[in-house]
């Protein structure tokens, strides 16, 4: 398919990258497939998130397809764009044809972006899996491949403003050894599997980040265990 609207896109981003001096750092990258589907599955904490996943697979020259709300599509200046780079609309109420075309993208050799939390982790840390990037791998027969992001949130996320403008942001993307998941396998233990591997890599990056709240109101952007003041995960939280 041709090309006309991702290639400039990547090219404005790593401009506005330069300019705001974002230390973006990213190991495991050679685990992205150069040829080929794959499934990125990946960890939700920003409005951004897509972005940076899609930076791991840069390194291997691939683009990402991402299943994203069909309400970015509705949007005037998000949707010519989003269309423009073939990702996919999840409409959920039809959830089915947005699966159907991703299976569709994957045979075709496409690597498909997913956030199994199926939205924004406002405590920061890893929720529950949707079962959809397992599946998806399983019946193609193509690799899963955990990835890990931090940091993001700081620029933006849900709950607070917007700071694009912000510098000099350290940014971490871990990318992990691929599953290979089969239409034999528990499908539950495939999922657990991935998101044990996704915390992992999150949690290395968040003792490895290279940046400390800056005081007391600056501690929301990391999580409760760590001594943020992100709100704990739903099920966690104590009683007043």
């Amino acid at each position: 398919m041709p090309e006309l609207v991702y290639p400039p896109v990547i090219a404005a981003l790593r401009t506005a990258f330069r300019v705001l001096d974002l230390r973006v750092t990213m190991t495991g990258t050679e685990q992205v497939p150069t040829s080929g589907g794959a499934v990125l599955a990946s960890n939700h904490i920003s409005y951004l998130d897509f972005i940076f996943c899609g930076l791991a697979a840069r390194p291997s020259k691939r683009l990402v397809r991402f299943m994203a709300k069909q309400e970015i599509f509705a949007n005037r200046v998000g949707g010519p764009l989003m269309r423009g780079m073939h990702h996919i609309p999840v409409d959920r109420d039809a959830g089915m044809a947005s699966y159907k075309a991703a299976l569709e993208a994957l045979k075709k050799g496409e690597v498909v972006g997913v956030f199994p939390e199926a939205t924004i982790s406002q405590s920061f840390v890893v929720k529950d899996f949707k079962t959809g990037s397992a599946r998806m791998a399983a019946v193609t027969g193509v690799p899963l491949v955990p990835v890990a992001l931090w940091g993001t949130q700081r620029l933006w996320t849900k709950g607070r403003k917007r700071s694009l403008t912000k510098r000099h942001v350290p940014i971490t993307i871990h990318v992990g050894e691929p599953m290979h998941p089969t239409r034999k396998d528990d499908q539950a233990g495939v999922l657990a599997e991935l998101r044990s591997r996704i915390g992992a890599l999150v949690d290395k990056a968040q003792r490895e980040y290279p940046a400390q709240p800056s005081g007391p109101d600056d501690r929301w952007w990391l999580p409760a265990h760590l001594g943020g003041t992100a709100p704990e995960p739903p099920g966690l939280a104590t009683a007043p």
